[in-house]
C-alpha cells in the first residue's frame, strides 16, 4: 500500500513564493497516524487479515469484540479482544473471568510508522472503558517472534512478568510455528500425529511470553500491584 502524501493547498500552488511567506499559512496535513479511524466491527470484517497476515495465520473463535483500522476507508489493520486463556485472570488478584479480557491478536499494515499500534492501543483501550463491562485487559508479546512487548509499554500498559514456556513446533526450517495455529492448519499440533500425515516436526520449548495489563477500572490498581510483585 502507498500511504497518501501531504498535499499542497491551492493557495500555495497558486501564489508566488513572497505572497505565500507573507499572507498565507499552509495549515499543515495531519499525520497518517492521527488519520487513522478506530471502530468496532463484525469479527469477519477482520477474520481475513488475521488468517492470512497476523504471524499466527488464525482467527480466535471466541472473539467478544472487535475493531477495525481504517485510512481513508480502507481497512489497514485490526484487532480482536478475547476471554483469553482460562485461568488468565488469576494475574490480577481476587478477579473473576468475566473482570478480564485478552487482546488475542492486533495487526496493522507494515506501510503504517511505528508509533500507529500506540495510537491504536490506546483508542481501543477508551472503546473497551466504555462499551464494555471488563475491569482490565491483559496482552501477550511472545519472545520466540522478536516480540518484546514495546508496543504495550509506550501505551502504558504495566508489565506482569513472563509467563509459562511455549511449546512450538520446528518443521526441521529453522522456523517456530505456534501449536495454536498448526492446530488449526493440520487438525493437532502433537508431532506424532503430523508425522502420521508425513510432517516431520520437532517441539522446541521457548521462554515464557511478557504479560502486560491495561486497567479500565482504576480502582483495580491494588490488584495490579500485587499481583505485579508477585510476577517478578
Amino acid at each position: 500500500m502507498s500511504l497518501p502524501l501531504a498535499r499542497r493547498s491551492s493557495n500555495e500552488q497558486d501564489a508566488t513564493p513572497s505572497s505565500v511567506a507573507m499572507a498565507v499559512q499552509v495549515r499543515p496535513r495531519r499525520s497518517v497516524v492521527r488519520r487513522l479511524i478506530v471502530r468496532a466491527v463484525p469479527s469477519g470484517d477482520v477474520a481475513p487479515m488475521m488468517i492470512t497476515r497476523h504471524y499466527l495465520r488464525s482467527m480466535p473463535l471466541a472473539a467478544v469484540r472487535c475493531f477495525g483500522v481504517f485510512l481513508d476507508d480502507q481497512l489497514v489493520g485490526g484487532v480482536v479482544f478475547t476471554t483469553g486463556a482460562r485461568h488468565g485472570h488469576r494475574m490480577l488478584s481476587g478477579s473473576r473471568a468475566s473482570d478480564v479480557v485478552t487482546l488475542a491478536r492486533l495487526y496493522l499494515i507494515d506501510e503504517l510508522p511505528k508509533n500507529a499500534e500506540s495510537r491504536v492501543l490506546g483508542i481501543v483501550a477508551r472503546e473497551m472503558r466504555r462499551h464494555h463491562r471488563a475491569k482490565a485487559l491483559l496482552s501477550y508479546a511472545d519472545p520466540a517472534v522478536g516480540h518484546a512487548g514495546t508496543i504495550y509499554k509506550a501505551a502504558g500498559w504495566a508489565y506482569l512478568g513472563r509467563g509459562e514456556s511455549t511449546r512450538y513446533l520446528d518443521f526441521g526450517d529453522g522456523v517456530l510455528r505456534h501449536p495454536r495455529s498448526i492446530s488449526t492448519q493440520y487438525g493437532t499440533c502433537s508431532p506424532r500425529q503430523l508425522a502420521r500425515q508425513g510432517i516431520h516436526a520437532i517441539a522446541v520449548e521457548t521462554v515464557g511470553k511478557h504479560r502486560f495489563c491495561y486497567l479500565l477500572d482504576e480502582s483495580w490498581a491494588w490488584r495490579l500491584t500485587t499481583s505485579r510483585g508477585e510476577a517478578a
